[in-house]
């Protein structure tokens, strides 16, 4: 019988005393600056910027979103645009003069009064009429909104823009009328010509009123720019501003 022989032959050594190397603690990737954390703003991207959409975002949008009184600016060029455009139109779709001068005339007598009585008072401040008085004499009234409430600048703008330009596109429908020998509607462009310049004198009168009453408020009160003036030297100095003023404003 074969002896087995030892399941391990040799002997075993010792391990080296040699001490392993220390272990390197981090990491090896390279060091990075330490991000702040992102607080979101509605409306704002991660960095903070806003989007180009709504910075590029204007027309008719952006005019309402900027106006204090959008639905007042909107009726406002409605009527005066559906004027003209049911004007310039209507022989597309309908053969019927009388239907087509009977709209128009009422498109243009609200435009009239919503200018007047809506639109005037909402978007600048002011408001006119004429009134008789037991004499029979006509005078001009003007009513206007207190000096320390500006009123928005966009509703302004497009306010003045509106009273200017639709009466220059009356006039030039006008002028097309007589070049073409279209005699028949020349009514109504006079009518529309009559509402929208009658609006138009009407608040630039109302717009001077307002300055001058203003400018003799402030000269009343002998403060001017925010520097009192009081006694003789106030008073002279607060004439003469209120003669030039009334010479510009006439």
């Amino acid at each position: 019988m074969a002896s087995s022989a030892p399941l391990l032959s040799g002997t075993i050594e010792a391990d080296d005393d040699t001490p392993l190397p220390s272990r390197v603690q981090g990491s090896m990737a390279p060091s990075r600056p330490r991000q702040e954390p992102v607080v979101l703003v509605p409306g704002t991207q991660a960095d903070g910027s806003i989007p180009a959409r709504q910075l590029e975002e204007g027309g008719i949008t952006g005019i309402l979103k900027q106006s204090a009184h959008p639905l007042s600016l909107a009726m406002l060029y409605f009527f005066r645009s559906a004027a003209i455009a049911v004007y310039v139109l209507c022989g597309l779709f309908t053969d019927n003069y009388v239907l087509s001068i009977v709209v128009v005339v009422v498109l243009l007598s609200v435009d009239f009064w919503n200018t007047r009585n809506v639109a005037g008072r909402t978007l600048v401040g002011l408001r006119y009429w004429n009134e008789v008085n037991e004499e029979g004499e006509s005078s001009w009234v003007f009513e206007s909104r207190d000096p320390s409430r500006p009123a928005n600048a966009i509703d302004a703008k497009m306010f003045w823009i509106a009273l200017y330009a639709y009466p220059v596109g009356w006039l030039a429908l006008l002028i097309v009328s007589v070049l073409k020998f279209n005699v028949s509607f020349l009514p109504i462009v006079l009518l529309a010509l009559v509402f929208n310049l009658s609006n138009l004198l009407g608040f630039t009168y109302a717009d001077r009123d307002q300055q001058r009453r203003w400018a003799s408020s402030a000269m009343s009160t002998g403060n001017i720019l925010g520097f009192g003036m009081g006694g003789i030297g106030g008073q002279l100095v607060g004439g003469m501003v209120r003669n030039s003023l009334g010479k510009m404003l006439g």
